[in-house]
C-alpha cells in the first residue's frame, strides 16, 4: 500500500545495515524518510553517501541517549512511522560494557517512546527486538545431529508465547525495551508493534565477528581471513533476507490497527535453517575457497538453536520468506565481492 502525499517515516539507525536497506525501500515507494543516527557503526558514513547519491534522504546526526534532540526530532517531523533500529547490537559487547549497553538499547528505546508520546501520538513505531530475549531456553529439549543441533519437539520452531529469559546483559537491555513498547501501547495507547527478529543478513551488512556472523564468515573467506568457531558449530539459526524484513516491515504499516501492541518472532522459520558448520560447507561450495578456523569456547548466553514459529506472523500480517536461504547466501557473497573495498580495514 502506498503512502499518504507527504507522509513522513524517520528511521533511527537508518544508516546501518538494516537501516539502509529500510531507508532505501521506503524512499523508492514513495516516503519522505528521514534519517538519526549517530553513525557510530563501521560502514555508516559509506551507507549514507550511497543513500545520498540515490534517494532524498534527511538526515539527522543524533544519539537516541539525548532525549532533547529525540523530543526535537519527533516535535518537528510528527513521522506517520518510525522504525527504530538503533542500539548496542552484539551480546560480547553488552558483557564488557554493561553500563553503555543499557543507556543505548534500554534508554534509548525509551528516549523513543517518550519522545512519540510527548510529542507525536499519532505515530506509529517498529520496534526492533530480538530472539535474545527468550535466553538459552533450557527447558526445550535439543538433540544433536552430525552438522546441527535440533529441537526435540518444537516441530514449528519457538513461538511468543515461549516464556521471556533475559540472559546476558544485551537480553536485558533489549528485553527492556521490548517490554517498553508493548506497554507504551497499552498504557498510553500509542500504536506500537515489537518484532524479535533472528538472523539477519543481506547486502551492506558489515558483519564482525560478534555481530552479523552470515556476512563475517563470507568476509573472512573472501579475504583469506580465520574464522573462530565458539562451541562446536552445529547451532542452528533460522536465518532471513532482509529483504524479506523490510516486506514484514511493509506488512504491519499496512496492518498497523490490527498488530499494534503486538509481539512477533521474525526470522527465516524452519525452511531457512542454517549451522554454522553448514554456512561454512555452503561458503566453500559456491566459492571454491576453504575457510580457516579454529575452535573456541562457548560464548555466554549462545542458543544451541532458535528458529522463529510464524504462524502469527502468517495469520495477522499474511507475510512469510521468500527468498530461500541458498538463493540469499548466493547473492550476499557476490555482492561482497563486488564491493571488496568496504571490507578492506
Amino acid at each position: 500500500m502506498p503512502p499518504m502525499t507527504g507522509s513522513t517515516m524517520l528511521i533511527t539507525g537508518g544508516a546501518g545495515f538494516i537501516g539502509v536497506n529500510t531507508s532505501a525501500f521506503f524512499s523508492r515507494n514513495g516516503w519522505e524518510v528521514i534519517i538519526f543516527d549517530n553513525l557510530s557503526r563501521k560502514g555508516a558514513d559509506a551507507n549514507l553517501d550511497w543513500l545520498n547519491k540515490r534517494h532524498n534522504i534527511r538526515f539527522i546526526k543524533g544519539d537516541i541517549r539525548d532525549a532533547d534532540l529525540v523530543n526535537r526530532s519527533f516535535r518537528k517531523y510528527q513521522p506517520e512511522v518510525s522504525i527504530h533500529l538503533a542500539g548496542q547490537v552484539a551480546v560480547t559487547t553488552s558483557v564488557r560494557d554493561p553500563r553503555t549497553d543499557f543507556e543505548t538499547n534500554a534508554l534509548g528505546t525509551l528516549n523513543v517512546l517518550e519522545g512519540i508520546r510527548s510529542n507525536s501520538a499519532n505515530t506509529f513505531l517498529i520496534n526492533a527486538s530480538t530472539n535474545k530475549v527468550y535466553g538459552k531456553m533450557g527447558n526445550l529439549g535439543i538433540v544433536e545431529r552430525k552438522k546441527r543441533y535440533e529441537y526435540e519437539t518444537q516441530a514449528k520452531g519457538v513461538s511468543e508465547s515461549q516464556p521471556l529469559d533475559f540472559h546476558s546483559p544485551y537480553g536485558c537491555s533489549k528485553g527492556a525495551a521490548d517490554q517498553y513498547t508493548i506497554d507504551y501501547g497499552r498504557m498510553y495507547g500509542l500504536n506500537t508493534v515489537t518484532f524479535r527478529q533472528s538472523c539477519i543478513y543481506g547486502p551492506h551488512q558489515m558483519g564482525a565477528e560478534d555481530q552479523g556472523w552470515v556476512a563475517w564468515f563470507i568476509i573472512a573467506v573472501l579475504s583469506d581471513r580465520p574464522i573462530s568457531i565458539y562451541g562446536n558449530g552445529k547451532q542452528l539459526r533460522d536465518v532471513l533476507h532482509v529483504d524479506d524484513l523490510i516486506e514484514c516491515y511493509q506488512a504491519s504499516i499496512d496492518r498497523r490497527a490490527e498488530v499494534s501492541g503486538e509481539a512477533f518472532n521474525i526470522g527465516g522459520g524452519l525452511n531457512n535453517t542454517l549451522s554454522l558448520l553448514e554456512l561454512l560447507e555452503m561458503i566453500t561450495q559456491y566459492t571454491g575457497k576453504t575457510p580457516v578456523t579454529n575452535i573456541q569456547g562457548w560464548r555466554p548466553g549462545d542458543q544451541p538453536v532458535f528458529v522463529c514459529d510464524l504462524d502469527k506472523a502468517n495469520n495477522m500480517l499474511s507475510w512469510q520468506p521468500e527468498i530461500n536461504t541458498r538463493t540469499g547466501i548466493e547473492s550476499l557473497i557476490d555482492w561482497v565481492r563486488l564491493n571488496g573495498d568496504l571490507y578492506q580495514n
